[in-house]
């Protein structure tokens, strides 16, 4: 049988990354093999998974056929070791930062600069050019003048195109938001509390109530199905895992982590986020991970200079992850894993896109090494990059997937094939071992560069 042709235009040298290993990355991008799988869902793939982390064997060493891929969900990173935490940076947006002196503007910079005056522009209008908007937003937005967090809110439909609905339409969802913390966040005692207060203001028993003057549902130890406390009680364990999870989100930056009274406040502002959804979702309510994708959103918004949306960060960032997850919560049901909306569906969909642009190295990567895709992507998918990249690439990348107008799924499968492509010449002279150790461990890249690649397999997808 004869192999597909590979294109001209990935036979350049330019689609290849450098050969030199990877810098370590953060606690919180460690991979699946470092850290125990979500929900329990690690099958007998784990000892394969630790033969990754041992040393790359010669190109030509044999192997044993790897055991049948199932789904491992990835969990949030552990806490840092007994070394301690690695050094925490605050992160800076990539298209700012910049070696040349005050007299010197790199071409980069000029052109960020340009695409900001642009932004600013399209912002500017009283309705806004959601088109426009979307293609400069998908080349990278410069950090400035809060420009990514409004349109990131614009991006996801959180905010109107038109700017004079700009200010009542968030009073809403503000007033909204404030309703969804006072009714399901406060504690059952608070409830019976009230209950007491119409007798402490007569004089009654001290504002006690007797048992037999407590409804069933309000009553501690009632089993009822519409007892508050029983409610309150089965919900304590995904409290806990919550709490456990926001604590380990990206732990080398100050922002999220830390003992300063601002790091705790947005660690509680991603709890509250996260126990809402979860209660206001109970088919799917939390998993693992969504902390990961919660943190850009939350970030972005709560370091915006305008300081009413900063202080309303909280609000803006659960309607916006509301509505982000919901073109992928798909892949966080474990029921659908098997259906044409689940996880193993669209990573078969980032199988075949590999084999339609370059069928050798989908050749040599599933058939010849046995590297199942999902023994790498499904992190990629479920989290949406975020533990693959530092911090600043992530937004930059995120940019580009929020842009799309079809949505970010199919952007995000392009981002993915692309990542394959930029290291296949390493992936082609690469066993099982060597292969799934560098997909699991991603090499730094360009990320301008990786989103181009993208873009073109989209244009060579339509052609």
């Amino acid at each position: 049988m004869v192999n597909k042709r590979v294109p001209e235009w990935l036979n350049s040298s330019m689609w290849s990354s450098p050969t030199s290993p990877p810098p370590p990355k953060s606690p919180s991008q460690s991979s699946p093999s470092q850290s125990p799988s979500l929900d329990d869902r690690i099958g007998d793939h784990t000892s394969k998974s630790a033969t990754v982390t041992s040393s790359i064997s010669s190109v030509n060493e044999t192997h044993e056929s790897p055991p049948s891929p199932v789904l491992i969900r990835p969990k949030s990173p552990s806490k840092p070791g007994p070394a301690g935490p690695a050094p925490r940076t605050e992160v800076r947006d990539p298209l700012l930062s910049s070696g040349s002196s005050d007299n010197e503007i790199s071409p980069r910079e000029d052109a960020s600069r340009s695409r900001q005056a642009q932004l600013l522009q399209e912002l500017s209008k009283k309705t806004i050019n959601m088109g426009e908007l979307q293609r400069l937003a998908s080349l990278g937005i410069p950090d400035g003048a809060g420009i990514r967090s409004t349109v990131w809110k614009l991006l996801l439909a959180y905010l109107p195109r038109d700017k004079g609905l700009w200010s009542s339409e968030l009073a809403k969802k503000w007033s909204q938001y404030k309703n969804f913390k006072e009714d399901i966040l406060k504690n059952p005692s608070e409830i019976t509390r009230k209950l007491e207060e119409p007798a402490s203001q007569n004089g009654e028993d001290k504002g006690l109530l007797s048992r037999s003057e407590i409804p069933e549902g309000e009553h501690p130890l009632s089993l009822g199905k519409t007892s508050v406390w029983n409610q309150f009680f089965q919900d304590t364990e995904i409290i806990e895992q919550i709490d456990r999870d926001v604590k380990r989100t990206h732990p080398d930056m100050h922002f999220f982590s830390g003992d300063s009274a601002s790091a705790k406040a947005n660690q509680e502002a991603l709890k509250n986020i996260l126990i809402i959804y979860a209660k206001l979702n109970p088919g799917i309510r939390y998993v693992q991970g969504m902390n990961e994708i919660l943190a850009p959103l939350f970030y972005v918004f709560k370091n915006d200079p305008n300081e009413d949306f900063a202080v309303n960060a909280e609000a803006d960032t659960f309607f916006c992850f509301v509505e982000l997850l919901s073109g992928c919560r798909d892949n966080f049901c474990k029921q659908l894993d098997n259906s044409v909306v689940g996880i193993r569906s669209t990573i078969s969909k980032l199988s075949q896109l590999l084999k339609h642009h370059d069928e050798e190295l989908w050749r040599h990567l599933e058939l010849t090494t046995k590297v199942n895709p999902q023994f790498y992507a499904f992190r990629w998918i479920t989290l949406l990059l975020t533990q693959e990249f530092n911090f600043a690439d992530i937004l930059h990348i995120w940019d580009t997937l929020l842009s799309d107008p079809e949505g970010h799924q199919e952007t995000l499968l392009r981002v993915c094939c692309a990542m394959l492509i930029l290291v296949r010449r390493r992936l082609l002279a690469g066993d099982f071992t060597a292969n799934l150790k560098l997909l699991q461990s991603y090499p730094s890249t360009n990320i301008s560069h990786l989103l181009y690649v993208a873009n073109k397999l989209r244009s060579h997808s339509t052609s």
